[in-house]
């Protein structure tokens, strides 16, 4: 990654809905060169979507928790990483979910309309019968909100 391609994620994530044609404007460099930079990051891997991102707050879920799963390692059993996964995947107040190291197998970050609504899902996370014990802490403020840009600009350094 050079710096063209650091400024042209910069450019894009500050203004995801750019056209090529105005960024390579901006950038000093030619439509061609814009459209084979970004194609090329695609490919990689490094650039996975320009979709809107959107707050679950705005949406009407302002309470974000994090469970702490332990599960049933035995496939046979119903349990394994994928089968909670999969059970995981299928709630939309799930936003994401990591195996883990440490107390517990898997991390879930979830939403909720209100603490009483956390409880809904919790209960419904917790209808898996691999789930074999939880542990949620409620997040109270986001002190730094995800963000990936730092380690673009530190690639190159």
């Amino acid at each position: 990654m050079d710096d063209l391609d650091r400024r042209l994620i910069e450019l894009f994530a500050a203004e995801p809905r750019i056209a090529v044609l105005e960024a390579s404007r901006r950038l000093g460099v030619a439509r061609g060169t814009v459209q084979a930079r970004l194609d090329k990051l695609e490919s990689t891997g490094v650039v996975t979507g320009y979709g809107p991102d959107l707050s679950p707050e705005a949406l009407g879920y302002p309470v974000t928790a994090f469970l702490t799963l332990e599960i049933r390692q035995e496939a046979a059993a119903g349990g394994g990483h994928d089968a909670v996964g999969a059970h995981l995947a299928a709630i939309p107040e799930v936003l994401e979910a990591h195996t883990i190291t440490g107390a517990g197998d898997l991390m879930a970050r979830v939403v909720a309309r209100s603490n009483t609504d956390l409880q809904r899902v919790i209960d419904r996370v917790l209808a898996a019968p691999a789930i074999t014990r939880s542990s949620t802490v409620i997040a109270l403020e986001t002190q730094v909100p995800y963000r990936v840009l730092p380690l673009v600009r530190q690639a190159g350094a």
